[in-house]
């Protein structure tokens, strides 16, 4: 197994416990807008995936397109329960001061939100300017673009690289970009029935962090 040099993380649902917030803020403000949308779809189609391709997921499903002012008015609410709310990861914060490899952000999020859920939940200091985005790349998850783009950035090879990711998206973007795909399964979403086909790839699976930092400290990551 090639030496472990980075380790990625995605945001929602890895570093902050955002998803279920999201999918409610997401549902009502198309409710404004007279477009109706089951949590199921959200869970389903969206986590994972860029502000965009949940339009045009929405585009799909419904038969209608949000107004112009859709996605503003979808990041006001959401930071502002954000800022009400909004909770980090059970045990994050020891993981990240435990690893002696590298870390660094790579969500489908945009800038100003994902900036905001880790100052919010106190994670910037961790990451500092390294923190990419799907704004950075022509294709998000579940294209490799965003992951081989952070790699590149910090001059590491994807093969020594291990992702950590909640979405399906994600565990298949990270596959894609010859990394290895850890699946982490306890962000509140999961409780509320968000799963992945277990024929999705993935190297390893853990429920809480600190069954993953064990494994960690096991591959002397930490």
């Amino acid at each position: 197994m090639a030496t472990t040099e980075l380790v990625i993380f995605d945001c929602d649902g890895v570093l902050v416990d955002s998803e279920v917030i999201s999918a409610s803020v997401f549902i009502e403000e198309l409710q404004k807008s007279d477009i109706h949308m089951e949590q199921r779809v959200f869970f389903e189609r969206m986590i994972g995936r860029s502000f965009e391709q949940g339009v045009a997921t929405i585009r799909e499903v419904t038969g209608k397109t949000p107004p112009s002012h859709f996605k503003e008015a979808v990041r006001h609410t959401l930071l502002e329960r954000f800022t009400e709310a909004l909770q980090p990861i059970k045990d994050i914060a020891t993981l990240l001061q435990a690893l002696n490899t590298r870390v660094c952000v790579a969500t489908s999020s945009d800038p100003i939100r994902a900036a905001r859920s880790l100052a919010i939940t106190g994670l910037d200091g961790f990451f500092t300017d390294r923190v990419f985005t799907a704004s950075m790349v022509k294709n998000g998850k579940p294209a490799p673009d965003l992951f081989l783009h952070a790699a590149s950035a910090l001059n590491t090879k994807a093969e020594r690289c291990i992702v950590i990711e909640d979405s399906a998206y994600g565990l298949i973007a990270a596959k894609a970009a010859g990394m290895k795909a850890w699946h982490f399964t306890g962000g509140g979403h999961f409780s509320k029935g968000y799963s992945v086909d277990p024929k999705i790839a993935r190297d390893r699976s853990f429920a809480d962090m600190k069954a993953l930092l064990a494994e960690a400290k096991t591959l002397s990551l930490a």
